[in-house]
């Protein structure tokens, strides 16, 4: 008789690229913006966040960005414990993610093209080596005749498309976008969603929070809602 088969052996788990478990957030004059939150996020996976304006979309990626902490509950980034994670260790779980901020955040007194070039900057890339991957993602983001200008310069659909061309020029691990469509026309909306869609197939977790179901719907993500602080989350959708 034929020996035995083995058992099939267990897939390798996917590695997690973030994990809440039982996260809570509040203020004194304001408790349950966020309840019991249990999500986890493998790596390379897409998602959209959605919910109504107050629903504590950006309050979730600021606890994802370590700007604030939970009042209760666990958060690990990278298979790495990060709940109560001191300031001088914040830095290196933010140099693997490109975080996109409603307010952008942009430099001022730099250039475009420095805005954009800053998170090469700051891992010691030197400019001869990054200056044609720069010009490159400004150019795809409709900026390749405004390196030289400064934000100041821009308006608030430029400073988003800036916003997003520094946030992603690193290749990060993990992308952490709140409404990056929201100031943009719905052809560039598109094609800022392709650049998301490029940089999550080549291994990159994406989380996106936004008010667009229509352009989520249209992403293939998976699409999770935040309503009276508490998450669910919606079947797969089919991508356009």
């Amino acid at each position: 008789m034929p020996p035995p088969r083995r058992p099939a052996a267990d897939p390798a788990p996917t590695p997690e690229t973030v994990r809440l478990t039982g996260v809570g957030f509040g203020y004194a004059e304001r408790p349950g913006v966020l309840r019991d939150i249990s999500l986890i996020l493998p790596a390379g996976s897409f998602h959209f966040l959605t919910g109504a304006s107050g629903s504590g979309k950006s309050t979730l990626l600021r606890l994802l960005t370590l700007s604030e902490r939970p009042t209760e509950g666990r958060i690990a980034l990278f298979g790495e414990e990060a709940t109560a994670v001191p300031a001088r260790d914040r830095p290196g779980f933010r140099r693997r993610m490109g975080v996109i901020f409603q307010d952008f955040r942009l430099l001022d007194h730099l250039s475009v093209f420095d805005n954009a070039a800053l998170p090469l900057r700051l891992r010691g890339v030197k400019p001869a080596a990054y200056g044609p991957d720069v010009e490159e993602m400004l150019a795809w983001v409709g900026l390749g005749d405004r390196a030289g200008d400064r934000p100041t310069a821009l308006s608030g659909g430029e400073k988003q498309r800036l916003a997003i061309a520094r946030a992603v020029m690193s290749r990060p691990e993990l992308i952490l976008a709140d409404e990056p469509t929201g100031s943009v026309d719905p052809a560039m909306a598109e094609r800022l969603l392709k650049l998301f869609q490029s940089l999550n197939r080549q291994g990159t977790t994406v989380l996106i929070a936004s008010h667009d179901e229509a352009l989520a719907r249209r992403s293939g993500a998976r699409l999770l809602r935040l309503t009276d602080g508490r998450l669910s989350a919606a079947p797969a959708t089919a991508a356009a």
